[in-house]
């Protein structure tokens, strides 16, 4: 059976993959905007799980690096720059914000930390609202172009939702790239013993800021994106609800998969919509649902998945050992 495993891996990928690019062509206007808004809450979701899940320090202000690079995009492309160059504006600035505001971890940790990062989403959310001649103050930023890409225009919601899909795809590589590399053993070190980690020549320093620093980047090429999806943004997407939702989505999913924030992000943007049939209870539904996985499995969906995996991997090596035992004492 665990031959089968790694092509049956990459079967259901590429069923995944495949489903995403055809699917969504019989999709009308509003299904492209949910399901581009899934790819860029998923980026930005992912930058918050590499901050978390693995390296284990706690933010709350996911969302602010989010409107940094929205704000950041928004400005650069109703001036006339190309989108892949705000982009980059976009990964510097929430870099180097990032990276300062990993300092206050190195000092304190857990709600501690939380509180820090809550005072900045907080500041941040200030300037976007009263920095008028930055950011437009309450007025925001309109009429945000979207980009062409090799001469083909994005305009329409599918050209612009397979915008969202391929950069969601390359920042996928590079996470999953990132966290088997040193840096992301680095990380998970850290999350799980700083004092043994920096015994073992980790320098904890480094590795903590550089969690912050990747992460908000993160958050700014999701803000990058979602500023031409709407083309339209103002502060009020960017204020503490939008960093809740992304923990939630970080800890639905489960901190510290790699898969967590795909499954957290669906669950956070496509289940309200599924269960507007409801009419005025999916919001409640939708509260009670989260709540019950949260008290039934705190490590979220794929926490589920691996406590079964891990039963099932026990049980075979249980059986395994009784098999050797009995031929142990029948050959003695």
């Amino acid at each position: 059976m665990s031959g089968f495993a790694k092509p049956l891996k990459i079967a259901l990928g590429l069923i995944v993959i495949g489903s995403l690019i055809v699917i969504p062509m019989n999709f009308n206007r509003y299904g492209l905007f949910i399901l581009s808004q899934w790819a860029v809450m998923t980026i930005a979701a992912m930058g918050l799980n590499l901050t978390l899940g693995y390296a284990g320090q706690v933010s709350l202000a996911q969302g602010a690096f989010v409107g940094i690079g929205a704000y950041a995009a928004a400005i650069m492309t109703t001036h006339g720059w190309p989108l892949p160059v705000a982009i980059l504006i976009a990964i510097v600035s929430s870099f180097g914000v990032g990276w300062v505001l990993g300092y206050p971890a190195l000092r304190v940790q857990h709600h501690y930390l939380a509180f820090v990062t809550l005072a900045f989403s907080t500041l941040a959310f200030l300037v976007f609202r009263n920095e008028n001649w930055l950011t437009g103050g309450i007025y925001g930023i309109s009429n945000i172009p979207r980009p062409h890409i090799f001469g083909i225009a994005t305009n329409k919601p599918l050209p612009f939702y397979y915008v969202c899909l391929g950069s969601l795809a390359i920042v996928s590589v590079a996470v999953w790239w990132l966290i088997r590399s040193p840096w992301g053993r680095a990380f998970m070190a850290l999350r799980e013993n700083p004092l043994r980690a920096q015994s073992l020549g980790i320098d904890t320093r480094r590795y903590t800021l550089m969690a912050f620093a990747i992460g908000s980047a993160l958050g700014g090429v999701a803000g990058a994106l979602y500023a031409p999806l709407t083309q339209y943004i103002d502060p009020v997407p960017f204020n503490l609800q939008l960093s809740l939702d992304l923990l939630m989505m970080v800890i639905v999913g489960g901190a510290g998969f790699y898969f967590g924030p795909f499954l957290g992000a669906m669950i956070a943007v496509l289940l309200p919509e599924w269960l507007r049939f409801t009419e005025g209870y999916y919001l409640m539904l939708y509260a009670i649902a989260v709540m019950g996985l949260l008290i039934w499995s705190p490590t979220g969906i794929l926490g589920i998945l691996d406590r079964y995996l891990a039963a099932r991997r026990t049980k075979a090596a249980s059986a395994l050992r009784a098999v050797a035992k009995s031929r142990l004492e029948t050959a003695q």
